[in-house]
């Protein structure tokens, strides 16, 4: 049963909070590319990761996709969000259907995908390949938002009509 807002901090997890949500999410997902890549070279017996890369790319992004999705739809919450206590609501407090879903997985990549992009560039102009090691970084450019939002919220979150928010321990 979902509670309203209204019985249930509204404020905010912390940036610490939802970095370490970030990592062991990094964890968990792990899991899912594994399975969907082995899945995807054996269906198509693939013997490297160029070949068919676009299709791979397009599974890729479909299957963490299913692995989101179903975790918020369910009780606005992955595992990795139970264990820090935060969860996605609407802006009603209960959470969001699925095609804000949708849209809140779509809108979450353009700016890590910036991000990349810029390592990239800095990549090739510098000659540095070392450079490349930067990626790493690239997911937590969302973070760069929370500091201009009133709520501390991140972009897409905003755009959307949904936020994050505390949950108390059980």
């Amino acid at each position: 049963m979902q509670q309203s807002s209204a019985s249930h901090p509204s404020t905010p997890p912390s940036r610490w909070r939802r970095f370490a949500c970030m990592m062991y999410e990094g964890v968990l997902l792990f899991g899912v590319v594994f399975l969907a890549s082995y899945l995807f070279d054996t269906l198509t017996q693939s013997r490297s990761g160029m070949m068919f890369r676009h299709g791979r790319q397009a599974v890729l992004f479909i299957a963490i996709g299913v692995y989101f999705i179903m975790s918020w739809r369910k009780r606005g919450q992955t595992l990795p969000m139970k264990t820090w206590n935060i969860r996605l609501v609407g802006t009603d407090g209960q959470v969001p259907g699925l095609g804000r879903l949708l849209l809140r997985y779509v809108l979450i990549w353009p700016i890590p995908l910036l991000a990349a992009l810029a390592v990239l560039l800095a990549s090739r102009v510098t000659g540095y390949g070392s450079t490349d090691l930067l990626i790493v970084f690239a997911p937590f450019t969302l973070f760069f938002w929370t500091w201009l939002d009133p709520q501390r919220q991140f972009l897409h979150d905003r755009l959307v009509g949904t936020r994050l928010i505390d949950v108390p321990k059980a």
